[in-house]
């Protein structure tokens, strides 16, 4: 759960929901708050319950090579995120449909690292536990976005935003470097089993 929570980052949200108030009223905020959770858990839960398939036999892309691509695109959003102070730009105007789907819930909530744990984690939490998680990650960075307007005031108040989203860019730099080590070591057990037999 923890691991997924920081994967969906929700301080993260609080920067993007805080800024889109700024262009939507309080209704608009919280509509996308919730059509893009839904998006958000809808496609992870396709992932979670087809994703070997989809990857294995519809693209024939190995969970390994989706781990160290997904590894490198969380560390690039990470390290942008420390030396930047936000992850993703909402350019000015930008309209409500345009935003919801894309980028909020996708890849800002169901990204390629949470795609990817979605994929993977099955494997070894089961899939019932691993849909848990996922729902609780997604409900706590609903409750975020929901609540962006109190949290981001309190947070500036005592100057934590730009800290804390710094903090958590160089947390997901570190999630996507063992991403891209667990993918090397798929990877080694499965040539390293090919050559056994």
């Amino acid at each position: 759960m923890v691991a997924l929570l920081a994967l969906v980052n929700p301080i993260q949200k609080v920067f993007v929901i805080t800024t889109l108030q700024s262009q939507f009223d309080v209704a608009k905020t919280r509509f996308i708050a919730v059509k893009a959770t839904i998006t958000a858990f809808l496609t992870l839960l396709f992932f979670l319950l087809l994703g070997e398939i989809v990857f294995n036999y519809v693209f024939q892309i190995q969970i390994y090579a989706f781990q160290i691509t997904s590894g490198v695109v969380l560390f690039y959003n990470g390290i942008s995120g420390l030396q930047k102070g936000m992850f993703i730009k909402v350019d000015a105007g930008v309209s409500l449909k345009d935003i919801t789907a894309v980028p909020i819930a996708i890849p800002m909530i169901a990204g390629p690292a949470t795609i990817t744990a979605a994929v993977t984690f099955p494997a070894h939490y089961g899939h019932i536990n691993t849909i848990i998680s996922v729902a609780f990650a997604l409900g706590i960075n609903l409750l975020f976005m929901l609540f962006a307007k109190q949290i981001g005031a309190f947070l500036n108040r005592f100057n934590l935003m730009s800290p804390l989203v710094r903090i958590f860019g160089l947390i997901v730099a570190t999630i996507g470097v063992q991403m891209i080590l667990n993918g090397f070591a798929t990877y080694w057990q499965s040539i390293s089993g090919a050559i056994i037999h």
